[in-house]
């Protein structure tokens, strides 16, 4: 029998190991796929932020290379004066050393005078409109952004741009496929600068980078984010410029190993890039690799999305990561199953011989003695067993104990009643002399400091023990309600406007949120407002400066053992919360938390006492920490019997 189950528990234990380790690892594996691509998204998210503010950097460049040849006196001179040689000059120099691939000055018409290039001086033959331009002289200040040229214009500009800009598109696995062929538009970084003379205008001076093909900024990218980084002999990170959906400047490989220009992106990053204006951040195939990828829209110069600007991490790095660290998370937890599989094991043999004694211990228990022999105690769950057996077996006996500490607690508390009532007339007359006969002393002005000190502390002790007195009264006379119809949220109001100014001084807030239509209930308004009180009081007591107290009423669904339906008063604190070894005892005369000088414990015992001669109950939840909820229950028609 004993073998039998040994090899249950042995089992169960093997069983329970595999069955955790399979859970832990199927919930480790989730955690960590979503923690290493949730880390991967966010590098790549901050990739393109960065990618950006080179782009607009880039911006930035041209408007300061613009803005300063405006301001140079030489120029305006040569303007005025017709020089074209000299403005072409200087077009050069200015090109040449901010990198542009065109510029030129247009008049205040937006008819070009010069520019750079083989036509570098416009004949009679009419020019496509310059959209920079229009848009610098229109606002009569710097223009500048993204702007698609048409190849009409780059052609006009230089033949050489418009032979860059054209780009045969290839048709990519994922993408949407198009009827185009070629892209023959430049996506262009480009600004205008208006140039006046004594507030008159002069004409603008225009120019810009064609994107098409250029490979300065993203590999300046690849190299300042990614620091050129290499898995397995690959560029970890990719950046990708694209004039709508095609790729015109990137640094991502081709299957023939050159750059992927003219491929198109996948069709769910175009319809929510381009179609709905929106960022995005996923893992993608991109043309024959997947990446951890990142794109967000390229507005132009009218807010229009006429690119998209990409960012992509190599997504194989992440998954090798992820699989290395899966692979140790799996040696972890298998280790750790057959470590527990070896313990069971153990466990199992040892857990016999204290379940055996066990059981002849239930024999003599059975044959009635109370002082059964259970052997050497032991560790773990079966220390456990062997405690509660022994306490089962002692439970016997102390309930009779219990019994007779229930009555004689009972006897000791009607004793206290009489007492109380007996006593404290006796001691009230004495303790008002004393009282009035120090209050008398102190007003004297020949006093000594250390004789008023004296007097004030047997005026603050007698007074003390009025306030006992006075709960010993209320706890013994167990006066009989004076009934009337009450409009319960009225008196709560009232109550709480008696101690507001108590809670403002601590810094507690008071709210009360009131049942509408309120039923009114059959009671003594007096005893229970002393009941509101006295619980308020002690939460106030067990709350601090930022804590908050909160009253709420409305009608109670429960209906009392005669039938009666009734009201709630929840008093809710956020204090410190009430100990579980406390709860039983809130309501026992005389018991209480406080220092001394500050509660004599019958508050609650009074409380209990009138709602339960009004026929109504005390509920009493806490969370330790987190504060406390007194629910009052009383009867709409009072107690019946």
């Amino acid at each position: 029998m004993f073998y039998s189950v040994r090899s249950r528990l042995i089992a169960s234990f093997i069983g329970v190991s595999f069955f955790v380790g399979a859970v832990s690892l199927y919930v480790g594996g989730q955690l960590l796929n979503r923690a290493v691509f949730s880390e991967a998204r966010n590098r790549v998210s901050q990739d393109l932020n960065a990618a950006r503010e080179m782009y607009e950097s880039r911006m930035r460049m041209i408007e300061v290379s613009l803005k300063i040849t405006t301001l140079g006196f030489g120029f305006v001179a040569s303007f005025t004066d017709g020089d074209i040689s000299d403005l072409v000059f200087r077009l050069n120099g200015m090109a040449q050393h901010a990198g542009l691939d065109f510029a030129g000055i247009t008049d205040e018409k937006g008819k070009t005078i010069c520019r750079i290039g083989p036509h570098s001086v416009e004949g009679k033959e009419s020019l496509p409109p310059n959209p920079i331009v229009t848009e610098a002289l229109k606002k009569k200040t710097l223009a500048s952004g993204t702007v698609v040229l048409s190849e009409e214009f780059l052609n006009s500009e230089n033949p050489q741009l418009a032979e860059r800009a054209r780009i045969d598109i290839v048709q990519t696995p994922g993408a949407l496929p198009g009827a185009e062929k070629s892209v023959t538009s430049g996506l262009t970084l480009c600004a205008g600068v208006p140039f006046f003379i004594e507030g008159q205008l002069l004409g603008v001076l225009y120019g810009g980078i064609l994107l098409n093909r250029d490979e300065k900024i993203v590999d300046t990218v690849q190299g300042t984010v990614f620091r050129n980084e290499e898995y397995k002999g690959r560029s970890i990170g990719r950046a990708t410029i694209f004039l709508r959906d095609v790729r015109v400047a990137t640094n991502v490989p081709a299957p023939d190993g050159g750059r992927a220009i003219g491929t198109r992106v996948a069709e769910d990053v175009r319809e929510h890039v381009l179609e709905r204006n929106e960022r995005w951040t996923k893992q993608a195939m991109v043309i024959t690799e997947w990446y951890i990828t990142a794109y967000e829209p390229i507005k132009g110069i009218s807010e229009e999305t006429v690119g998209i600007l990409g960012m992509g991490v190599l997504e194989e790095k992440y998954v090798d990561l992820r699989w290395r660290a899966l692979a140790s998370l799996v040696l972890i937890t298998l280790a750790g199953m057959a470590l527990a599989a070896v313990l069971g094991t153990s466990v199992a043999n040892r857990i016999m011989n204290p379940v055996r004694q066990l059981i002849k211990a239930s024999q003599q228990v059975t044959e009635g003695s109370l002082t059964p022999d259970i052997g050497p105690p032991s560790h773990g769950e079966i220390g456990v067993l062997q405690n509660t057996f022994k306490e089962m077996v002692a439970a016997m006996g102390r309930r009779r104990a219990e019994s007779q500490n229930r009555l004689i607690m009972s006897e000791k508390q009607a004793s206290v009643g009489r007492l109380a009532a007996g006593v404290a007339h006796e001691i009230n007359n004495p303790l008002t002399g004393v009282l009035t006969y120090t209050h008398m002393l102190l007003r004297r002005k020949d006093l000594t400091a250390d004789v008023r000190k004296d007097l004030e502390t047997i005026a603050e002790a007698t007074e003390r023990v009025r306030k006992i007195v006075k709960g010993l009264l209320d706890f013994s006379r167990q006066t009989k309600p004076d009934r009337d119809l009450v409009e319960v949220n009225k008196l709560v109001s009232s109550v709480i406007a008696l101690m507001e100014n108590q809670a403002l001084v601590k810094g507690v807030q008071i709210n009360f949120n009131p049942a509408e239509s309120l039923k009114t209930v059959n009671m003594d308004r007096n005893q229970f407002q002393s009941v509101l009180l006295n619980i308020i009081i002690n939460a106030l007591d067990a709350t601090k400066a930022g804590d908050r107290v909160t009253l709420s009423t409305r009608d109670s669904p429960h209906v009392n053992e005669d039938g009666q339906t009734g009201i709630e008063i929840e008093i809710a604190d956020t204090g410190c919360g009430i100990p579980p070894e406390h709860m039983n005892k809130l309501f026992d005369p005389f018991f209480t938390t406080k220092e001394v000088g500050h509660g004599t414990g019958l508050g609650l015992a009074v409380s209990l006492g009138i709602v339960q001669r009004h026929g109504g109950t005390i509920r009493v939840s806490s969370d330790l920490g987190k504060g406390s909820v007194f629910t009052l229950w009383v009867p709409l028609e009072g107690r019946v019997k």
